[in-house]
């Protein structure tokens, strides 16, 4: 069984600390590579998925994101202002619930990039996604192959695509990707004010409804100056 998403979270709300000094007087997601805005490279992924919706939340110079997004129209933004308060990916995701409905949904963060392979990714992940045996299913990144990534990895993944959490002196070889698809159930009684997703990730991997799907392409860990730089090459690379 598979689903077809038509709405997404976006999280753009991150103070983007290890982006400085770009982000000195600028949010992480609108930082620019190869002449858009990473906000703008997911944006257009989910609208050629066919998401009509998207949230995006927004927390530190919120204004300028929302002024980025206001005419947008594929997929429509929805902004879930958190500017009053820190909630972190987890609570984040709470308060946006509301307005992401009851069926599952992507689940983006803003400044995450890759390079499709031969089939768009978020439609590998839709069509693997089953809720019966799944509450939320990670694109999971090859570690050797990714750019700008020097991480132990996050995950190992056995044959199914379950997900087993690298212990602390492990090294696995998959990373997440920071792209998903969640079922709203998994909130049902999520923590209230500010916590991390990724207790919600344990929680489901606890019980065993944690899966992954390994990235077809290239994955880019767009977290500082310099990855932006080898993100553009590689960026400009696949398309020319």
């Amino acid at each position: 069984m598979s689903v077809k998403p038509t709405k997404a979270m976006v999280l753009a709300a991150g103070l983007g600390v290890r982006m400085r000094p770009l982000t000195d007087n600028m949010p992480k997601p609108l930082v620019r590579v190869a002449g858009a805005a990473l906000l703008d490279h997911v944006l257009d992924k989910l609208g050629d998925a066919g998401v009509s919706e998207a949230v995006v939340n927004v927390h530190y110079l919120p204004d300028q994101i929302i002024d980025h997004t206001r005419t947008r129209t594929r997929p429509r933004v929805i902004i879930s202002d958190e500017r009053d308060q820190v909630l972190g990916t987890g609570g984040g995701v709470v308060k946006a619930l509301p307005l992401l409905g009851d069926a599952p949904f992507f689940h983006v963060n803003a400044d995450t990039m890759w390079i499709d392979g031969v089939r768009p990714n978020l439609a590998r992940l839709a069509e693997t996604f089953d809720p019966a045996r799944m509450d939320i299913l990670l694109l999971m990144a090859p570690t050797a192959s990714s750019i700008g990534y020097g991480g132990r990895g996050d995950y190992a993944m056995l044959a199914d695509g379950a997900l087993r959490k690298r212990r602390e002196h492990q090294v696995v070889p998959f990373v997440y990707a920071g792209v998903a698809i969640l079922s709203p159930s998994l909130f049902a009684d999520a923590p209230t004010g500010e916590f991390s997703l990724t207790r919600m990730f344990d929680r489901a991997n606890e019980q065993e409804r944690l899966f992954g799907l390994r990235l077809d392409g290239v994955w880019m860990h767009v977290g500082t100056p310099d990855a932006v730089q080898a993100a553009e090459r590689a960026f400009l690379a696949s398309v020319a």
